[in-house]
């Protein structure tokens, strides 16, 4: 407890680093704010339905990340989200789009570009979510709308007002990048879920000390013990392992000395850290867009099922997913002929293998190898809430247990402490951690 009390003196010391603090808890508390600001027209009072919906099933999950402002019919109602699926769709075009990948190649005035084209998909999104959240708030709280005030008039106002909100949000995100303290997008994606979570923490104290089956502190207990290594567990994978197997690590040697020590490839267990989970994520959020449009009674069974995050044909798909995307975003970010070709112009080599096209199929065997049960320790991780709601854990509290709203809240977390200790590195103070540096999570920025 000193050392903590001393290492926040430090910080405040620090004029730089205290206003960066300072100016990120403005941020913050205005994005919040915002989320209870109701759309104009709309009375509050009447959102008992919504709220409702938004209790359980995948709808509770995208008004997790939008920190309750989507039951609150808010103007921030829907969040960062569309930017996010924005920032997908482009990466996915830099892999299958030459045009795409020659703008990544021309440096700042080629992110530049691509930052703009992700803005402009933002708004065309936008476009699209909005009315389908107009139209499930008409089906499920219509007398919420005030009176003498008609939803055909309604819509386009409210259109526009929602897609300006989430393009706030963005700004907010990106003043906070550059002049508060971590990533900015990321950071208000986990102060949406982290809001939510007092709320949980009660609502499943209450559910295990009243309920007749609720089965009292022991199993309070032991969801706590599930949880803390949970979370131990998803610290390890946001941080990635550096190394790779043994059996492998040992053949994977360059023969180039540097300082006298050999140098390994650099190959990681988690190579594409928690990108797959998110990409996924993304991705099971289309049917619940889609179906705003109509009565979700009368959608297809498959698209019910698809609704219910707990449900065993959500999850697996989910599951197959996550496990697809690890390979495709392990594939992109670590290039096996690239890697030989760096070898062989460093006059390295991997004994027992000939350079060139050789050594990149063996890289690429290895990575194919080492990827796998990444993969599936990042699926088990994923659907970590559904198996906690077999143990009759409130649905609120359960995607506290894993998911991508425990991986984001991890790595948003470790990013920030990574850079409040490299203030306090570089001006000689101690860093936060007495057993050594906080790692980053090395994650791409949304």
């Amino acid at each position: 407890m000193k050392k903590l009390i001393e290492t926040l003196k430090n910080i405040w010391k620090i004029e730089d680093l205290r206003q960066r603090i300072l100016i990120t808890l403005l941020f913050v508390a205005i994005y919040r704010f915002g989320s209870f600001v109701v759309l104009p027209g709309i009375n509050p009072a009447m959102l008992s339905q919504l709220q409702s919906q938004t209790a359980g099933g995948l709808m509770s999950l995208l008004d997790m990340f939008s920190g309750g402002a989507f039951s609150n019919a808010s103007i921030f109602a829907l969040g960062i989200m569309p930017y996010i699926s924005a920032s997908i769709v482009m990466q996915l075009l830099a892999v299958a789009v030459p045009y795409v990948q020659k703008m990544q190649r021309e440096g700042e005035s080629g992110r530049k570009k691509i930052s703009m084209y992700t803005r402009w998909l933002t708004v065309a999104i936008l476009m699209f979510q909005a009315p389908g959240y107009l139209m499930n708030l008409k089906m499920t709280s219509g007398a919420a709308l005030a009176t003498g005030i008609s939803w055909s008039y309604f819509m386009v106002p409210a259109v526009i007002i929602l897609a300006a909100g989430s393009m706030f949000i963005l700004w907010l995100g990106e003043r906070i990048t550059d002049k508060g303290i971590g990533n900015g997008i990321s950071l208000i994606i986990m102060i949406g879920i982290i809001a939510r979570l007092p709320q949980a923490f009660i609502q499943e104290v209450s559910s295990r000390f009243t309920a007749i089956t609720g089965g009292g502190l022991v199993m309070f207990l032991v969801e706590i013990i599930i949880l803390y290594a949970v979370v131990c567990a998803s610290i390890v994978l946001v941080q990635g392992v550096r190394k790779v197997p043994v059996q492998y690590a040992k053949r994977l040697v360059g023969n180039k000395q540097v300082g006298g020590a050999r140098q390994y490839i650099p190959l990681k267990l988690f190579a594409a850290n928690v990108m797959p989970i998110i990409f996924a994520q993304a991705l099971m959020f289309i049917p619940l867009t889609i179906v705003q449009y109509s009565a979700p009674e009368n959608a297809s069974w498959f698209v019910r099922t698809m609704l219910d995050h707990h449900s065993w044909t959500y999850n697996i798909i989910f599951a197959i997913l996550i496990i697809a995307f690890t390979y495709f975003y392990t594939a992109i970010t670590l290039n096996p002929t690239q890697m030989a070709e760096d070898m062989k112009r460093n006059n390295g080599f991997i004994p027992g293998v000939k350079p060139g096209k050789e050594t990149a199929e063996y890289i690429d065997t290895v990575m194919s190898r080492i990827t796998l049960p990444g993969s599936l320790f990042i699926a088990f991780i994923a659907i970590m809430p559904a198996l906690a709601s077999l143990l009759n854990v409130q649905d609120a509290f359960s995607q506290f247990f894993g998911g991508t709203s425990l991986l984001i809240l991890v790595g948003v977390v470790l990013d920030t402490l990574a850079q409040i200790e490299s203030h306090l590195l570089m001006r000689h103070y101690d860093g936060l951690l007495s057993s050594g540096r906080i790692h980053g999570r090395g994650m791409a920025a949304y």
